[in-house]
Order: C-alpha cells, then sequence, then structure tokens
C-alpha cells in the first residue's frame, strides 16, 4: 500500500467565514437552486458561526435540494465553467452510502481534508482507512461546495475523489464507478474548449490514480 505520511506543503488556507460562505453562494445563486431565501442563508450561518464548532466549517446545502448537476456548472477555473462528464448523465443518482447527512436544508462539514496522503490509493483502499481514522468521507456535493467556496481545493495532480456517494443498482449492488472532481485536460469528449475546467467525473472502485486523493471530514452538523 502507497506511503500513508501527509505531504505538508499541500496544506490548504484556511475557509472563508461562514457569513462569507453564505454570501457566496447567494452571488451563485444556490438559495434559488435549493428553493431557499437569501435570509434563510444569511440567518443559519450567522448562527452556526456563533458556535464554538462553526471556525473553520464548510456551508453545505443537502443534495436533495441543489444536487450536482445543478452546482457543477457553477465551478470556475480559468474562467470556465464546471461540467460534468457525458458518461455520467446519472450524476445525481450518486447519493449518500453507509453515512447519514443532517436532516436539514443546511448543514456545516467539519474538519475538511484533501487526503492528498492517500493518492495512488483505490477507493477500496482508502475508505477502511478513514474509518480507522473515524473520518468519514465526502459526498459530491460537498466537494463541489469545497471548490465552489475554496477553489485552491483544486489542484492540477492534487485532485480528488468524494466516496461517501455511491449508486445503487436495482439488485442492490453498489456501481463500481466512484465520483471525483479534477480538472480537464481538453482531451476526449470533453472537447478542447474545456481544457483547465473543473470537471466532475468518476473512476473504478478498485483502481488506482496518482492525481487522485480522497476527501474526508470529521463530521457533519445541521
Amino acid at each position: 500500500m502507497p506511503d500513508t505520511t501527509p505531504d505538508p506543503s499541500t496544506v490548504l488556507p484556511a475557509l472563508p467565514a461562514l457569513s462569507g460562505q453564505a454570501e457566496r453562494l447567494i452571488e451563485l445563486g444556490v438559495h434559488e437552486i435549493a428553493g431557499l431565501s437569501a435570509d434563510e442563508i444569511r440567518t443559519f450561518a450567522a448562527e452556526a458561526g456563533a458556535g464554538s464548532e462553526g471556525g473553520g466549517a464548510l456551508l453545505a446545502v443537502h443534495p436533495d435540494r441543489a444536487p450536482a448537476s445543478a452546482l457543477a456548472p457553477l465551478l470556475r477555473r480559468d474562467g470556465k465553467p464546471g461540467f460534468v462528464v457525458v458518461d455520467m448523465p446519472d450524476v445525481d443518482a450518486f447519493t449518500p452510502c453507509a453515512l447519514d447527512l443532517p436532516d436539514a436544508p443546511l448543514y456545516l462539514v467539519t474538519g475538511i481534508d484533501r487526503g492528498d496522503h492517500m493518492a495512488n490509493w483505490s477507493p477500496d483502499e482508502a475508505l477502511p482507512a478513514l474509518t480507522k481514522e473515524d473520518r468519514t468521507p465526502l459526498v459530491l456535493t460537498e466537494g463541489i461546495h469545497w471548490v465552489l467556496q475554496q477553489p485552491a481545493a483544486l489542484e492540477r495532480n492534487l485532485c480528488f475523489m468524494t466516496i461517501g456517494s455511491r449508486l445503487r443498482k436495482p439488485d442492490g449492488a453498489l456501481d463500481a464507478r466512484t465520483p471525483a472532481i479534477w480538472i480537464s485536460n481538453g482531451t476526449g469528449r470533453d472537447g478542447r474548449e474545456r481544457r483547465n475546467a473543473p470537471k466532475v467525473g468518476w473512476c473504478w472502485w478498485n483502481n488506482r490514480h496518482t492525481w487522485l486523493g480522497f476527501a474526508s471530514a470529521t463530521g457533519r452538523r445541521g
């Protein structure tokens, strides 16, 4: 199994304050996607930010309110919008697996880490390691929210998977695809015009990729 020692050079800056994150979501129109008012988002951020657990947390909208297909185009890099790969038309069917999200339209995700030290691991290897560390893998929409608030979280050769989201087939088995967020090279069906754009795609459950870590958190709070 690959080395698990974190690289200190990949430490990311702190997330914006929750009040700033709220304004960012409002600016992008996420509140309208979620059927919420701007005041509802501002009030939640203000109340959550007043608590001791608010610092350094990510403000997330429940995927039932704001699905990945609606959030991905809001991503930006080099002035180019994000997109979902063409062979993932069922992206919104990748739902939380073996974890519980708060039963609320808005919630906080705490202690986020990109998992760079797990680059070149397979999801099958990473999940038990995260569980052993009492960490929970991010779901896809949480990963998108993170990049919306902190674009530096997505770097070339330092991107991440969100294995908290899985697709369950009609027979009950899990689909072998696992969601990830990375940067397009503008090749193949992406199209040259999308080079350097943020990309929501998938990788196989048992495959390794040197440029993909495993994003996780310490917990969630409604």
